[in-house]
């Protein structure tokens, strides 16, 4: 991996939390800090857009608005809830999750990454999303979009195992805003769909255009 640029990083911390307190989209489960709701968004939120999310999310959360509901489900009614999904795996999971929660945790989603990981469904991103976003924990989130970011910044190649690189894990925890990880995240996450885009980044305008290798290196983006 090429060496990362040196960069201002609490520059780059303070402009995108100010662009995010102005861009943040408001999606139902942006609202709550409860680790029940969160884990059910974040499973739905797999490879599915928000937008096919929002009905279903408040729908399901009519049927099943907290944990012992969802251990107890029939699996039948649940299946046909999470139909508009697809991915029919996220039934099971989902399902198999909330009994563990149940009969190991006393009903509360807990609240440390070893145990969080040891649900069904829930990898490295889920369990930081419930860290950070339920209970306010500085977790790193890496996927996709805060990679792109990150290479894109300190002028590093992405690849397919930069998901999985220390070197990504560390510079973003270097950015990260530990006072405010929430609004962090939600910011990085919207950042890299609506303004740092995989295809066509919208660079002029962009906050942090004078930061950015990337952007040094194609002026004309």
């Amino acid at each position: 991996m090429n060496a990362p640029i040196l960069l201002d990083a609490d520059t780059v911390r303070r402009r995108l939390l100010l662009w995010g307190r102005e861009n943040i989209k408001r999606y139902p489960w942006r609202f709550t800090d409860d680790p029940y709701r969160v884990l059910v968004s974040e499973i739905m939120l797999q490879r599915t857009r928000a937008d096919q999310v929002v009905p279903i999310y408040s729908r399901f959360l009519q049927f099943y608005p907290e944990v012992r509901a969802l251990a107890q489900a029939d699996e039948g009614e649940l299946k046909e809830l999470l139909r508009p999904l697809g991915l029919g795996w996220r039934v099971e999971k989902l399902r198999a999750a909330a009994v563990k929660i149940v009969q190991e945790h006393g009903g509360i989603v807990p609240r440390t990454k070893k145990e969080l990981l040891s649900l069904p469904g829930v990898g490295q991103y889920i369990a930081g999303a419930i860290l950070c976003f339920a209970y306010g924990m500085p977790e790193v989130l890496v996927d996709t979009n805060t990679v792109r970011i990150t290479g894109r910044l300190f002028g590093l190649s992405v690849t397919e195992s930069s998901r999985r690189s220390s070197e990504f894990r560390r510079l973003l925890e270097l950015l990260l805003d530990r006072n405010d990880p929430r609004t962090f995240n939600y910011a990085l996450l919207d950042f890299g769909s609506d303004v740092c885009r995989a295809r066509r980044p919208i660079c002029t305008g962009c906050p942090l255009s004078d930061l950015c290798s990337f952007r040094l290196r194609h002026p004309k983006v």
